[in-house]
């Protein structure tokens, strides 16, 4: 599945208030899931050395779905694709590569 259909069929199971005209809700979830994974992988140093079973990778891979989906979300209410975000990312990252630049802080070097 690519990126756009992806976006365009979780868009059909999106509930929320106000929904089309509210990026508040879908960034807010987006924060909770991803300190959902953070928590999952907390767990697995606190309680399992370090070591990641094939049931932590597994509830770890739910997790980053429900990360997938809010982020899917965002780019609904802004009106961009989850294809744009991808490519755009990717020539971003391209262009620090080339340059030597993958490593320090910020987005305009």
């Amino acid at each position: 599945m690519n990126f756009n259909t992806y976006q365009e069929e979780s868009w059909g199971t999106a509930v929320y208030p106000n929904k089309g005209s509210n990026f508040v809700y879908p960034i807010l979830g987006l924060v909770g899931e991803a300190g959902e994974v953070a928590e999952k992988v907390k767990k697995i140093i606190r309680d399992d050395n370090g070591i990641v079973t094939p049931n932590k990778q597994a509830e770890i891979a739910k997790e980053l779905g429900d990360v997938l989906w809010y982020i899917a979300a965002i780019c609904s209410e802004f009106g961009i694709t989850m294809g744009e975000v991808a490519i755009g990312n990717i020539e971003k990252l391209s262009s620090r590569k080339k340059r030597d630049l993958l490593h320090g802080e910020g987005d305009n070097r």
